[in-house]
């Protein structure tokens, strides 16, 4: 992720994209997923260049180990002109002997036309009991580890807002450079539940 260091600057030429996301477990609370990676595809994401992986670092986390609290992520994106897909946060859930692997989807298209800083929103996406055939909330394998942390069993509930009024001061203060910046608005369209929905049943 750009600014992993206090001292990096912006780069002009790029689009800087700022959101915050929190993963929760509601259905099995014991087990709170921690976000691993998030997933952004570059259109129609053809090769491997163009499934670009953030990994949580240090100054993304605002983790807690109280149950029933949630995780939350202070995420930046840069990237060059072109369409993109925010397509999901892979979270995992490791509480011995339990490894569980959670997936939150979004698939919330992004263009990046214009260089210069934006805040993207904060998402809540949340484990839910699963009724039906809903998208799970992660793989059913292995059985008895994803079953217990609810992954295979819930859901992920997830809902798009505007926090900026929130999360500036601590995107500022994680990340002095952007004290100087102007950073503009471009958030995320509401989460769509049967977009998801095909995609987890034609993946």
């Amino acid at each position: 992720m750009p600014f992993g260091t206090a001292d990096e600057a912006i780069n002009p030429a790029k689009s800087i994209y700022l959101m915050t996301a929190t993963l929760k477990n509601d259905y099995h609370s014991s087990y709170q997923p921690k976000a691993i990676v998030l997933h952004v595809e570059r259109g129609a994401a053809a090769d491997k260049a163009d499934r670009i992986n953030y990994t949580m670092d240090t100054l993304a986390r605002a983790e807690s180990d109280a149950a029933g609290t949630g995780n939350t992520y202070y995420l930046r994106m840069e990237l060059e002109q072109g369409q993109y897909t925010v397509r999901s946060i892979t979270g995992m859930v490791q509480s011995f002997p339990i490894i569980a692997t959670f997936s939150a989807p979004l698939h919330a298209q992004l263009d990046a036309a214009t260089p210069g800083v934006y805040y993207l929103g904060h998402v809540d996406a949340t484990v839910r009991e699963r009724v039906g055939n809903e998208f799970k909330a992660g793989p059913s394998i292995p059985l008895i580890d994803q079953a217990v942390a609810g992954a295979s069993g819930g859901t992920f509930d997830v809902a798009v807002s505007d926090r900026w009024a929130r999360d500036e001061s601590e995107f500022k203060r994680r990340f002095p450079v952007l004290k100087s910046a102007t950073i503009g608005k471009a958030i995320l369209p509401a989460f769509d539940r049967p977009k998801a929905q095909a995609f987890w049943e034609a993946n």
